[in-house]
């Protein structure tokens, strides 16, 4: 167990269709073949975790100029972020300098979770990440191959990569990184075993809490691989059944006030 304090980082909102995160939320019917789309939003958020080894951060958020220009102009028609800000802004209105962060973990790379990465750039902090992930994204914005939600911007950097190779790593003490693959093929989870019990930083293997109490799928673009999402699903329900841990979802509204009232 670790002395460690959790402080979350508002980073604004994300609206996508529902269908990306509910596989078949809205499907037509012989009464309604051609149903509305229904448009969800969900917070955006940063998580700093004060640890005696260091002041760590998990995730960097959207760039702060993803609405004017920074993404390309496709992405447009399936994401939208409102309330984007600096990272440097956002650390400050916590009570956070970015030259306080000591380390960086990327969950993952995607345009909603490295956007901020650029306030790293050329210095000596660790950016945590794991192997697949760094390989996918860099594939995925130099060739015509995987997935549309990596920006080459926001993580080609001349950044200090610390690079995760196994399926469980203890870095810090109390804190593990736990290989999550599914929505992404290099997500990463934090385990950390605080003194009131164990929190489960999952990210985005569950947009939403239904992702991980129904065990619905999200849909489209948000999985890459299906099978290796139920394997990390079966993983993480198992350390919650047997540690009776808190598990924390990608972008929940309800689990990002779990992390401001209870944490």
């Amino acid at each position: 167990m670790v002395d460690a304090t959790i402080t979350p980082i508002d980073r604004g909102t994300i609206t996508t269709d529902v269908n990306h995160i509910l596989e078949g939320a809205v499907v037509g019917t012989a009464d309604d073949p051609n149903p509305d789309a229904v448009m969800g939003d969900g917070p955006v958020y940063n998580i700093v975790i004060d640890h005696p080894e260091g002041t760590i951060l998990w995730d960097t958020g959207s760039h702060p100029e993803a609405d004017a220009g920074h993404w390309p102009d496709d992405l447009y028609a399936a994401f939208e972020h409102t309330g984007l800000r600096p990272l440097e802004d956002d650390l400050e209105k916590a009570g956070y300098a970015v030259d306080d962060i000591d380390y960086v973990i990327q969950s993952n790379l995607h345009l909603d979770h490295a956007g901020g990465l650029y306030a790293f750039d050329g210095t000596d902090v660790p950016i945590f990440v794991h192997e697949e992930e760094l390989k996918y994204a860099y594939y995925s914005t130099v060739t015509d191959e995987g997935s549309t939600a990596y920006v080459r911007g926001d993580f080609d950097h001349d950044l200090r990569w610390e690079v995760v190779h196994g399926e469980r790593e203890h870095r810090f003490e109390g804190l593990e990184f736990l290989h999550l693959p599914g929505h992404t093929p290099g997500l990463l989870g934090v385990r950390l075993e605080l003194d009131d019990g164990l929190l489960i930083i999952a990210g985005d293997q569950a947009y939403v809490r239904a992702n991980y109490r129904d065990e619905h799928p999200m849909g489209g673009d948000l999985l890459w691989s299906k099978r290796a999402w139920y394997d990390s699903l079966r993983l993480l329900k198992d350390e919650e059944r047997r540690h009776d841990a808190t598990v924390i979802r990608g972008h929940d509204p309800e689990d990002l006030e779990v992390l401001r009232d209870e944490l």
